[in-house]
């Protein structure tokens, strides 16, 4: 008997029986954290840094919402998407699916459910600024919806790159294409989702200038639980806003929410990047983001919280996702009246503290959206996997600047590909197509280190020109 009884105390202290509290999107502390892309690697070579498993970022509760990014391919081989999450799972060293260019990430299955055993939720972010994401048709929408239904989330399939996992959810980071018929596959998912026996949420994106230029059709026309606005990479970023408070526009999305947006309880949360080398423009400092969220959430009953880009650049940066729950809690998870605080953080440089005032007049003259300028690596998007590149394209890895020789598909700049984690497979060579990858096919020129890490701008979050079509030119 006293053996069952000790058998039996061990099975409720696993992983599967003993829960942290559930995730609560009703609160105004909570912190999104983007993971997948290796933001701090595509600007940095130093790989201690590098992005790590997902389960390194849910060991305590500075974290609360993780979308993977990216699901960045909407149709290819076989119909089915494909997915690039940099250093830990691609189809450039990972196994794909028979007949299709969907890598085998289900390895990934115990960090994903050790995560939401830590109370967070998990979701699949779709697009990016390297996605290729539009549909031609409702019909067509709705049948992709039955696709990441059965693929990541409740239902059921021969071809699940997580395993077993169960994700908690889908986010639109759609920054290119057209977004006509995304009501209908959102639309699609929620219908999959009503009859489940959990909670699955849907999520979005935008860039700040209001309304979005690619997501305002589809968040008007379809229910949200929250919205990650990107106030950064633009006119009306963080930092830009300090020194012009009238282009801080968060004022409009608490509008949206509360009169136009379909699900009056979405939340809104101030995107941020988490570095100065995580964006091309927009960082602030942990204590001005602070103090901007603190007054936001003071003001505004939609606030729902801070989203950072990303996880990599986080963590190096003094676990600045860390600094700002830690404000974030100090005046609980209701809206409320804060007093200005101060973040102990020695990694970042030291900016003004005062948030943007609040103000309902803004600029009457469109402004661009702002561009980096300084540094050969401005406005250049990290290498992704599963894109095809032309001759002269360039993208950055490792923290320097490539140049495509000509057409490559899969092909590793520098053929140096950074180190597995050590719960995944090992790296080999394979063809893909006429290609050899990782670096075999000596496709690219090393063109230089970034001369300005801070000007560098990763894989995601920032308007680019559209994916080219992933398959290889005839006569190859």
């Amino acid at each position: 008997m006293s053996s069952f009884w000790f058998a039996s105390v061990l099975s409720a202290l696993s992983l599967g029986a003993i829960r942290a509290a559930a995730f609560d999107n009703s609160r105004a502390d909570n912190v999104a954290v983007y993971w997948g892309q290796n933001s701090y690697g595509a600007t940095h070579s130093d790989t201690a840094n590098f992005q790590k498993s997902l389960s390194t970022y849910c060991q305590d509760d500075s974290i609360d919402a993780i979308p993977i990014a990216f699901l960045n391919v909407f149709f290819s081989t076989g119909g089915l998407p494909s997915i690039d999450l940099s250093n830990i799972c691609s189809t450039v060293d990972d196994p794909v699916f028979p007949g299709t260019s969907l890598p085998d990430c289900s390895f990934m299955a115990s960090d994903i459910e050790f995560c939401q055993s830590k109370g967070k939720i998990v979701t699949i972010s779709l697009g990016g600024a390297t996605g290729g994401a539009s549909f031609t048709d409702a019909s067509q929408a709705e049948a992709f919806g039955d696709t990441i239904w059965n693929t990541f989330l409740g239902g059921s399939s021969s071809t699940r790159p997580f395993g077993g996992a169960v994700l908690d959810g889908i986010d639109l980071d759609i920054e290119g294409g057209s977004t006509v018929h995304f009501d209908a596959f959102v639309n699609r998912i929620r219908s999959h989702a009503s009859g489940a026996n959990k909670k699955y949420y849907v999520t979005a994106a935008p860039q700040c200038p209001f309304p979005d230029a690619y997501l305002s059709t589809v968040l008007n026309a379809v229910a949200f639980d929250a919205v990650y606005v990107q106030f950064y990479n633009n006119y009306c970023g963080l930092s830009e806003s300090q020194s012009n408070p009238n282009d801080w526009d968060f004022d409009l999305w608490d509008n949206w929410a509360k009169n136009t947006a379909i699900s009056k309880d979405v939340k809104i949360y101030i995107g941020a990047p988490a570095s100065s080398s995580a964006a091309g423009s927009g960082y602030v400092d942990a204590s001005t983001l602070a103090n901007v969220a603190l007054q936001a959430r003071s003001q505004y009953s939609s606030f729902g919280g801070v989203m950072l880009w990303d996880a990599s650049q986080a963590f190096a940066n003094n676990r600045f996702d860390a600094a700002i729950k830690s404000a974030l809690k100090q005046g609980g998870g209701a809206p409320s009246s804060s007093q200005p605080v101060t973040v102990s953080t020695s990694s970042v440089s030291t900016v003004s503290t005062t948030a943007p005032s609040t103000t309902t007049s803004h600029s009457t003259t469109a402004q661009p959206t702002t561009t980096a300028k300084a540094g050969n690596c401005a406005g250049v998007n990290a290498w992704v996997s599963n894109v095809a590149y032309n001759g002269g394209d360039t993208v950055i890895y490792n923290g320097h600047l490539w140049t495509a020789k000509w057409w490559s598909y899969g092909d590793v700049p520098g053929g140096n590909f950074p180190a597995r984690v050590a719960s995944s497979p090992s790296a080999s060579p394979r063809l893909i197509g006429c290609h050899l990858v990782l670096g075999a096919a000596g496709d690219w020129t090393d063109s230089g280190a970034c001369s300005s890490f801070a000007a560098a701008v990763p894989t995601a979050h920032f308007a680019a020109k559209p994916a080219k079509v992933v398959s290889a030119p005839t006569g190859v």
